[in-house]
């Protein structure tokens, strides 16, 4: 092999080891549930510039936060199997080449959204960054085993972000996508979890199914997914979504409801790790829907 095959080889992976920083599959959900903000909040199209410098915006701010999760929780990455791969635990990147590419792109989120879209987003989109990246990685992960409970907060805040984006306000239609994803996201991780509970314990994280084992969270799971049924069914009671959502919640709800009770019932990780899967399939596709029913 030449030197110069080495260094490219080399730059490659560098850059592959940036971009998993990002950890790009939540950041795309991310993305896409700020921009169905965008387009919920005006009954046309959205204008060009919060559209677009938005969706920079949250998409840097919400890496610059994966970014620093990664840093603070290496040591914990190292040792669990589903996270030893990461680029810091393997050695693919240092501290500090880390630390400044987080601070390179939060920085140039701000001055996104401050100069180009509005002063509101810009600190919004800063509180959901430190809620995640600081107050959720180094407090609250370690604290309760509430801790995605709690430190959901800041992930379900990309639809308020993307609706703040263009009109500049807090507007309670946009609470309530924000109040879907909050309840979404306990039996969404519950269900990794429960999958990886040994990991986790290995790990000493007091994930729910560490401290109060697997068939308590199981029935969690059960209790915050019909509670998310109810929960998605508002926007259609306050006059925001049409017919067309309103059945496409209730069949997305059973069906993420069936694979819940599933897994109450076999205790068996597969399944854990389908309603998992399942989990993310059901945002995506109720998100997509109240699209779609808001131009029909």
């Amino acid at each position: 092999m030449t030197e110069q095959t080495i260094d490219n080889t080399n730059s490659t992976l560098s850059w592959k080891s940036y971009y998993e920083l990002c950890k790009p599959k939540v950041v795309m959900l991310i993305i896409f549930t700020a921009v169905v903000g965008m387009f919920l909040a005006v009954p046309g199209m959205v204008p060009w510039q919060p559209l677009v410098f938005g969706t920079i915006g949250i998409g840097l701010a919400a890496s610059s936060a994966a970014a620093i999760n990664h840093y603070l929780d290496q040591k914990y990455d190292a040792k669990m199997a589903r996270t030893k791969g990461r680029p810091l635990p393997h050695g693919d990147l240092n501290g500090a080449q880390v630390l400044g590419f987080a601070f390179t792109i939060g920085t140039i989120a701000m001055v996104l959204l401050i100069f180009f879209v509005n002063e509101l987003t810009a600190f919004l989109t800063f509180l959901s960054l430190i809620g995640y990246a600081v107050i959720y990685t180094v407090y609250l992960k370690h604290a309760t085993p509430q801790n995605i409970v709690i430190g959901g907060t800041a992930g379900a805040a990309p639809p308020v972000l993307g609706w703040s984006a263009v009109t500049g306000t807090i507007d309670p239609h946009s609470l309530l996508l924000f109040l879907i994803i909050f309840i979404w996201t306990p039996p969404h991780f519950w269900a990794l979890a429960v999958a990886r509970r040994d990991e986790y314990a290995k790990a000493d994280i007091p994930m729910l199914p560490v401290t109060h084992g697997a068939e308590f969270t199981r029935l969690h799971i059960v209790f915050y997914t019909v509670l998310l049924i109810l929960v998605s069914i508002l926007p259609y009671l306050t006059g925001m979504s049409g017919a067309l959502y309103l059945v496409a919640a209730i069949g997305l709800g059973l069906w993420f409801l069936y694979y819940a009770v599933l897994l109450k019932k076999t205790a068996d990780d597969v399944i854990a790790m389908k309603t998992f899967k399942v989990s993310i399939i059901y945002l995506m596709a109720i998100f997509a829907v109240l699209l779609v029913d808001h131009y029909i």
